[in-house]
C-alpha cells in the first residue's frame, strides 16, 4: 500500500460498490464539509445526503451522489457504509441527492405521524383508564 494513498471502501447494504486507492476524498457530515487526505487524523463522521467526491491516484476527480452513511478513517484506510450512492456527472447528481432528500423528509413524515398515532392512543387508553379507577 501507497502511503500517499487512502484505501477507500464504499460499503452498500448488500455489495461493495467501490474499492479504490485515492489521493483526497471530499464530502459533507453532519457537522459540515471535511477532506481527507491519507496523513489526516483518523476521524470517524455521519454523512449527509450529498455530493462526494474523490481523486484518483492518477489525478483525475469522481464524483457520487451518497445518501445517509457513516464514515470512518483509520490510518490510510477509509470506509464508508451507506444506503445507496450514484455515479454519474454532477447535473444528474444533483437530481439523486434531491430525490434522496425527498424520500429522507417522507420517512420522517410517516415516522412522526406514526408517533403521533402512538400518542393519541397512549392518551385515550390513559383517559379511559383513570375514568375507571
Amino acid at each position: 500500500m501507497n502511503n500517499n494513498a487512502i484505501n477507500l471502501k464504499i460499503l452498500l447494504p448488500t455489495s461493495i460498490f467501490l474499492e479504490e486507492s485515492v489521493e483526497k476524498i471530499r464530502g459533507e457530515g453532519l457537522e459540515g464539509e471535511f477532506c481527507l487526505k491519507p496523513k489526516h487524523i483518523d476521524y470517524a463522521t455521519a454523512l449527509s445526503p450529498g455530493i462526494f467526491s474523490y481523486v484518483s491516484t492518477n489525478g483525475k476527480e469522481y464524483f457520487l451522489a451518497l445518501d445517509h452513511g457513516i464514515l470512518v478513517k483509520q490510518g490510510t484506510d477509509v470506509m464508508i457504509a451507506t444506503r445507496r450512492t450514484v455515479a454519474g456527472d454532477l447535473g444528474q447528481l444533483n437530481k439523486e441527492v434531491e430525490k434522496m432528500l425527498l424520500e429522507r423528509e417522507e420517512r420522517e413524515k410517516q415516522s412522526r405521524s406514526a408517533v403521533a398515532r402512538l400518542e393519541i392512543g397512549f392518551i385515550k387508553r390513559f383517559l379511559e383508564f383513570s375514568h375507571r379507577g
